[in-house]
């Protein structure tokens, strides 16, 4: 037996009063909700984003092999060898 999957709330979205205009008179004019506009919006701009979005995905999967170093530099900016000159990180068990 598989356990319904907890739905979901809904976060609102916050943003600035020119880009909120914009949102109410596109939806406006093309006869559907904010949030019906928000939606198509995202998924069409993410559609056209492919390609960056699988790049930058390749790019931190290249960073990251599993090592605590890799991590950290992923998250600081920092190469692993300026980690290392920095003291390195030692390792998960550590």
């Amino acid at each position: 037996m598989t356990t319904p999957h907890p739905a979901k709330r809904q976060s609102p979205l916050k943003v600035d009063p020119a880009t909120d205009e914009l949102i109410s008179q596109g939806a406006h004019f093309l006869g559907m909700t904010k949030k019906d506009l928000v939606a198509v919006a995202v998924r069409v701009y993410l559609d056209q984003q492919r390609e960056q979005i699988r790049r930058g995905m390749i790019e931190s999967m290249k960073v990251l092999d599993g090592s605590l170093s890799s991590s950290v530099s992923l998250l600081t900016g920092l190469s692993p060898e300026r980690v290392n000159e920095l003291g390195g990180t030692g390792d998960w068990e550590e």
